[in-house]
């Protein structure tokens, strides 16, 4: 289906000029919806943690993500360490919260991007990026000038600023963001950001606009589009049905949906009576009609082992 989209941006030059955009937002940091304002091309580090150089937490071929990234050979992710959003109940929280990992420079996230290249992955998967969009682009130009084909994918939680998703049309071929809450207040009592509804929805607006409904090639594998994470929660916290109502009726009927099954309580959870206990079967039933009754058909339905995570 055509070779990947940041490829023509590289030889026309347009990379570079992406590159000098991102790092004047991060010299008064802007990047994402919190806006510290902190310069972080001087080191300095605001809700993320993060200054100049990303930090990466582990990159492996990944049999554990949604069915049209897997395929045979795995997709091909790089785990950046902390994150815009710190929920309280990440399952990651050794990587988010603790912030586990390594500093490293461009060159080195283009080796890691040319290394699951070459162990057959079938795109190369960035995770929790928001932070890191800036370092993502200045790795890529030695990657491309390595030989990397494969599509990009930018999975995220979904707490995006449109300004800096502007900086990726025709960088990313494959969006996949989280839609974690319809309802601010629970957005804040377990994230704390008071409006991520809006921003959630506005992301989704702008990444579909750009890459539109998911399209896969003759063996299912994704080349290009959205695909969106919904985390069932407890006591209906995700406001499954409006979410799913949304993403029908804003968005596209054929937008491809994972209705995620794996709440457990994690990191703070516990303290929290509202989301201390596992998802119960009924629960996840219940969204999955939701999502179907609101017209979503593409339900992603593999079944996918554990995360192991290497670096």
């Amino acid at each position: 289906m055509g070779e990947p989209s940041y490829l023509k941006l590289y030889r026309d030059g347009g990379l570079e000029a992406r590159i000098e955009k991102g790092l004047a937002l991060m010299e008064s940091c802007h990047l994402c919806p919190r806006q510290c304002g902190v310069n972080r091309l001087d080191g300095e580090t605001g809700y993320c943690r993060t200054g100049k150089r990303a930090r990466i937490a582990s990159f492996n071929a990944h049999f554990g993500e949604e069915a049209p990234l897997v395929g045979n050979s795995g997709s091909g992710t790089i785990f950046f360490s902390s994150c815009n959003l710190l929920c309280s109940f990440c399952q990651n929280y050794d990587i988010s919260h603790l912030n586990e990992g390594v500093e490293v420079e461009p060159p080195q996230i283009a080796a890691m991007m040319i290394e699951l290249m070459e162990k057959g992955c079938h795109n190369i998967n960035f995770v929790t990026p928001t932070h890191t969009v800036v370092q993502i682009l200045e790795a890529l130009i030695p990657a491309i000038e390595q030989g990397l084909n494969l599509p990009l994918v930018y999975n995220s939680g979904g707490y995006e600023n449109v300004e800096t998703l502007t900086l990726l049309n025709g960088v990313f071929d494959i969006y996949m963001p989280d839609f974690k809450f319809w309802d601010d207040k629970w957005a804040e009592r377990f994230c704390n950001v008071p409006d991520y509804g809006e921003r959630a929805k506005a992301a989704v607006r702008e990444m579909h606009r750009q890459v539109g409904d998911l399209l896969v090639d003759g063996e299912g594998i994704a080349v290009q589009g959205l695909l969106i994470r919904h985390l069932v929660m407890p006591n209906d916290v995700a406001g499954t049905d409006r979410v799913m109502n949304f993403l029908a009726n804003e968005i596209s009927l054929d937008t491809y949906v994972n209705v995620m099954d794996q709440y457990r309580p994690c990191g703070d959870a516990d303290a929290d009576e509202l989301i201390n206990r596992r998802l119960t079967s009924e629960e996840f039933r219940r969204a999955v009609g939701v999502a179907r009754d609101a017209g979503l058909s593409r339900l992603d339905s593999r079944e996918r082992p554990p995360i192991i995570f290497g670096f």
